[in-house]
């Protein structure tokens, strides 16, 4: 629209204001609260800069290691880049809605963004979603430009996102078959699939993802190995139904239930639609309903974790801001009622998991007495607690256990967790190489960066959280000392000091070697042959 309206133009300040306010709050929160055991994971791959590692593509790791040269290795660098990442998703979601409906649409696509937890988390918390949903938000609006106007630029752009999405992490692969359906289903859109210019756009995006595969290829294909084992390579069973109540409650939960419920509902009959241009919203339909019905299938033989689908909600909040946000014609003022309520509900739901982060105002632990049920109900609350409280504790004590230590220089330090191993090198005073014993666990990334033969004869301390783990470390050791137990503590404004969780240190002594992941059955699909 080339002059907007005077209320257009009240909506286009709204929706940059609501984006502005989001980054914003997002930026002062994000130094206020210690790394979870995955943000310092993949600060660890910001050390070892490669172009491919175990679990995920690199460029999480890449955007850590600048954001950490500009700013130091702090919170705030290493979330900085998924910050930043979501503020432009939003943006890009903003410009699409603004773009084939109206700023006023945009301005309700802003707060749908702002708003669900599924989408704040992947802010706030560094992880490879953030710069996946970057990619994904980026490819969908050149994509819905391409299909309409039919341009080479926009096909590159389309096929560029596409690219970095797969160098962010591998869901960006379900974006093939959502924008081929979007354009097969689609009279207007189909006849660009005989056209060389898509092709031209997936070509540049496959070249962009190369480097990974070249690295895969030099490292026996692990990573597609790990993903293999993620989607149930492992798994004799080939259907169950355990898993799939757990996957669709928690996606209800992450987004709100209303806002879940307007999402399948938008799904299922907003083809029917008469004010929408159909093009349209099937476009909106299968760039999002394509990844829900993969992960849905995939939860009837293995467990689905709850953010692996977020892109399926992306181009879904644009559909049902459509569909039945307030001020569409011929809408029920109920409608609008539970509209409002379902997004007042998710800011509800994001607001209390944030005062939670800084303010821990709920007891770890909470007895309650169900009815038509025996005895008291004990629901845990402390899992929020336990990922962000204590590792600060737990750098000074082990950092006072390697000075004790009979030959400091010659100590390595040693999670039986990549969690606790990566924890250990971002809160001990020097930021130390840390190692990773995964002879018991799974493979992880560590197994890329330490050998045995760097590391026999030297001793140890180590952090695990299973005290009987004590009685298999000399298989791998000269000599271990008693275990020592470390209690990591909260402090909340009711509770006082709460212990969180309880883990074990162990000082060992001449490492003999056998520290490497050990496949419990040849046949685990992540077991080099």
């Amino acid at each position: 629209m080339l002059f907007p309206s005077t209320e257009e133009r009240k909506y286009i300040s709204l929706t940059w204001l609501v984006l502005g306010l989001g980054l914003a709050i997002r930026l002062c929160l994000s130094g206020q609260f210690l790394l979870v055991p995955d943000e310092a994971y993949y600060w660890q791959w910001s050390r070892y800069l490669s172009l491919g590692y175990y679990d995920h593509p690199p460029m999480i790791a890449w955007g850590i290691w600048l954001a950490t040269k500009l700013f130091g290795h702090t919170e705030f660098a290493v979330r900085l880049p998924t910050i930043l990442a979501l503020a432009f998703a939003s943006v890009y979601l903003c410009l699409l809605a603004a773009r084939w409906f109206s700023w006023r649409i945009a301005f309700q696509v802003a707060l749908l963004t702002q708003g669900v937890l599924l989408l704040i988390g992947s802010a706030l918390i560094a992880t490879p979603d953030g710069m996946l949903l970057l990619c994904w938000s980026a490819a969908c609006f050149h994509a819905a430009r391409a299909v309409e106007e039919d341009t080479l630029p926009q096909w590159l752009l389309t096929g560029m996102w596409f690219g970095l999405g797969l160098l962010s992490k591998y869901t960006m692969l379900l974006f093939l078959p959502s924008l081929f359906l979007a354009m097969l289903c689609t009279a207007a859109y189909r006849t660009h699939l005989l056209t060389y210019k898509p092709w031209l756009g997936l070509l540049l995006g496959c070249l962009l993802f190369t480097p990974v595969i070249l690295w895969n290829a030099e490292n026996n294909w692990v990573t597609f190995r790990h993903i293999l084992f993620q989607g149930g390579g492992n798994t004799s069973t080939l259907l169950t139904f355990s898993y799939l109540p757990d996957f669709l409650g928690t996606q209800a939960a992450l987004l709100s239930p209303i806002l879940f419920l307007f999402i399948l509902a938008g799904w299922a009959l907003g083809w029917s639609n008469k004010r929408i241009p159909g093009e349209r919203i099937s476009f909106l339909v299968w760039m999002s309903l394509t990844t829900f019905l993969v992960f849905t299938l995939l939860s009837l033989h293995v467990r689905i974790y709850g953010n692996w689908s977020a892109p399926a909600y992306l181009t879904a909040f644009i559909l049902i801001a459509a569909l039945y946000s307030p001020g569409q014609s011929g809408q029920s003022s109920s409608r609008y009622g539970l509209w409002n309520f379902g997004l007042g509900l998710s800011f509800c739901l994001s607001t209390l998991i944030l005062i939670l982060l800084l303010y821990p105002i709920l007891p770890l632990k909470v007895s309650l007495k169900l009815p038509l049920l025996p005895g008291t109900t004990e629901l845990d609350l402390g899992r929020l607690a336990r990922e962000t409280e204590g590792w600060d504790e737990l750098g000074e004590r082990v950092d006072k256990e390697l000075l004790s230590m009979r030959r400091p220089e010659e100590t390595f330090l040693f999670g039986l967790r990549y969690q606790f191993a990566s924890e250990l090198a971002f809160y001990m005073k020097t930021q130390p190489r840390t190692v990773t014993i995964n002879r018991w666990s799974r493979p992880n990334v560590y197994d890329f960066w330490f050998t045995d033969a760097m590391l026999l004869g030297k001793d140890a301390v180590g952090i695990f959280e299973h005290e009987p783990v004590i009685t298999v470390l000399p298989e791998i050791f000269a000599r271990v000392d008693p275990v020592k137990e470390v209690k990591l503590h909260r402090t909340g404004p009711w509770f006082g000091k709460e212990v969180v969780q309880t883990l074990y240190l162990a000082r060992c002594y001449g490492f003999k070697g056998g520290r490497a992941w050990v496949p419990k059955n040849s046949g685990d699909v992540r077991a080099v042959q």
